[in-house]
């Protein structure tokens, strides 16, 4: 017998079993169930023939198409679906927990396995993530400060301390700015980025305070959700000070390592809004080995900006911490032991 599942229920049981995404790879790709396998029933080319037969000729039509096309391979997909989940456990949706679910559900409870299909498919799990933002109840704490300020290494140490900390930037793949790229994998989707959030949100304590960095609504070409955006802008900013050497220090250390033309071609990027001399500048200065300066001028251009953003942007509380001279695991020590405090 093939249950059926509230969206509450499914992820609850997601934790020990087996997620088989039956939607097309060009679906899963968009955006997926955080831990889910793509088990495809059909292509993304035979999604579109059977599409266009239901829509262009009829139901009927595009039905026995699918069984055509699936009936040869029903045994691999029962001898796949044993390597994926070798307990013969799994849960299974498709988009809207229609004909695709139903009928990899069926197939697999025919063949032994215990299954669970989602009531609603992916559609009702994108709806719950997305109502998930509106109806945030965990306090956040925005850990702020200008470029260079090492902020998303501190939260690192504030995390192997026992802070609850989200990294926006990891799941974005991107480090925020014109050279966040740099050394990064290829960004998610904004619908996939929305997903993880959401499940790292789900593992965390309601009862105590969130660290994330400040960010921009967009990470590259990542955005945050809306309701996640204002949240944030609602939300106690704690603004360190690192001084002007060790920023400067970091940013050396972070992208002066890079390929000489990928550095370039992220002055390049920005070169509309920092100004065609200070680029030139820049770029003079890179050819000529001193990453220093060019770094000092990149800071020179991110602390205007986000004073800006400051400005626009307000916070209802902001808390500024010097930790200039601290190690990071001593600045991380310090912000822990004053994380409650931040919050009054």
């Amino acid at each position: 017998m093939v249950e059926r599942l509230k969206i509450e229920d499914f992820l609850t049981m997601a934790r020990d079993r087996v997620i088989l995404d039956v939607r097309t790879p060009s679906e899963f790709e968009q955006g997926h169930i955080p831990g889910a396998s793509n088990f495809p029933l059909f292509s993304d080319e035979e999604r579109v023939e059977i599409g266009t037969l239901y829509k262009q000729v009829s139901r009927d039509t595009a039905f026995h198409r699918g069984l055509e096309l699936i009936g040869p391979r029903m045994a691999s997909m029962v001898e796949k679906a044993a390597l994926l989940a070798p307990e013969q456990d799994v849960l299974i949706h498709c988009w809207r927990g229609g004909q695709r679910s139903d009928s990899v559900g069926w197939l697999l409870n025919a063949a032994g396995f215990k299954v669970a299909v989602l009531e609603g498919g992916y559609k009702a799990y994108r709806r719950f993530v997305l109502d998930s933002f509106e109806l945030m109840g965990i306090k956040l704490l925005v850990l702020g400060g200008p470029t260079g300020s090492g902020k998303t290494e501190l939260l690192w140490h504030m995390e192997e301390l026992g802070a609850q900390v989200v990294d926006l930037e990891k799941l974005a793949n991107h480090k925020g700015s014109a050279f966040g790229s740099l050394g990064e994998e290829d960004q998610p989707s904004t619908e996939h980025f929305e997903n993880e959030l959401n499940r790292q949100f789900r593992t965390l304590d309601p009862a105590r305070p969130v660290w994330v960095e400040h960010e921009s609504r967009g990470i590259g070409r990542v955005f945050l959700p809306d309701p996640f955006w204002r949240y944030l802008m609602k939300s106690n900013l704690v603004l360190i000070d690192t001084g002007r050497d060790a920023r400067l220090k970091h940013a050396v250390e972070v992208y002066g390592s890079f390929d000489v033309p990928l550095i370039k071609s992220c002055f390049m990027r920005i070169s509309n809004r920092m100004g065609g001399q200070h680029v030139k500048a820049a770029v003079e200065a890179i050819d000529a080995g001193d990453m220093k300066t060019a770094a000092s001028i990149a800071l020179d251009y991110y602390d205007k900006a986000y004073a800006h953003h400051l400005e626009k942007y307000p916070h209802p509380a902001v808390h500024r911490i010097s930790i200039e001279g601290l190690s990071r695991e001593a600045a991380a020590q310090k912000l822990v032991e004053l994380e409650n405090s931040f919050l009054q």
